[in-house]
């Protein structure tokens, strides 16, 4: 099956590993070459081990332009959160880290809980085509969704446009909470961001490999390694799951 795998390699004897720069849980900083450091790069880098390959890291953004990235053949595996919309194109194996995500409310904000927040006249700022906001761009029935690039410009939307919530990621919003007095996070939450490995459907060799080593680095406890390891204990989670 490895063998297999690396024949599906675009350039053989390199994974390609499409990297979310976005996500500032997944990727903590920048070695001294500028390559990506953190739990996505950990787990790409092992999956190249496992492969006998080398690794190259391939960054983007935004998740939206990683997900694009796919048509164009930039990449063998992406690492991103796993969504319906997405699985159209993508193959995902099953996640092995999650994120809770909720709301941030100003100083005053009438609105109290989750459930509060989807109703008429409430406008949300949302990361453009971050998972959560595909997540409630499905299941929102009245609250209007604003949006604007990456976090940072979500909730610079928020703050300039006084807007009544900011939907994002928990730990992100604590700190952005941080940086706006009487702001409040919303207890629960709305959904939980579940990030996962996907291949190219065609790959389907490539992607038996990737499924298998992430089961395994679950169950091993490698993913709480990493966790640990790069600071972000109590901020990711080990998916729940197979």
């Amino acid at each position: 099956m490895t063998e297999d795998a690396r024949s599906e390699l675009t350039r053989p004897g390199t994974l390609r590993a499409g990297i979310n720069l976005g996500n500032i849980l997944l990727v903590t900083g920048t070695g001294p070459k500028g390559e990506p450091q953190g739990v996505a790069p950990d787990m790409a880098a092992a999956i190249a081990e496992r492969l006998g390959v080398g690794v190259s890291y391939v960054t983007y953004a935004t998740p939206g332009e990683l997900a694009d990235a796919v048509e164009r053949d930039e990449w063998d595996i992406g690492l991103i959160a796993a969504e319906p919309k997405r699985a159209e194109q993508i193959a995902f194996c099953e996640p092995y880290v999650e994120i809770e995500a909720t709301y941030l409310v100003p100083k005053d904000s009438p609105l109290q809980s989750i459930v509060d927040v989807d109703r008429p006249g409430v406008r949300i700022a949302v990361s453009d085509r971050a998972a959560y906001d595909l997540y409630l761009s499905r299941t929102l029935k009245h609250a209007e969704l604003h949006r604007a690039q990456g976090l940072p410009g979500a909730f610079k939307l928020f703050v300039d446009e006084k807007l009544d919530a900011l939907a994002g990621l928990v730990p992100a919003l604590q700190e952005n909470a941080e940086n706006l007095p009487g702001s409040r996070v919303l207890d629960g939450r709305y959904t939980s961001v579940r990030q996962a490995i996907g291949t190219r459907p065609e790959c389907s060799a490539l992607n038996a490999v990737v499924a298998e080593f992430t089961a395994e680095a679950k169950a091993s406890g490698l993913v709480a390694e990493l966790i640990e390891k790069h600071g972000v204990t109590g901020k990711l989670q080990v998916a729940s799951g197979a």
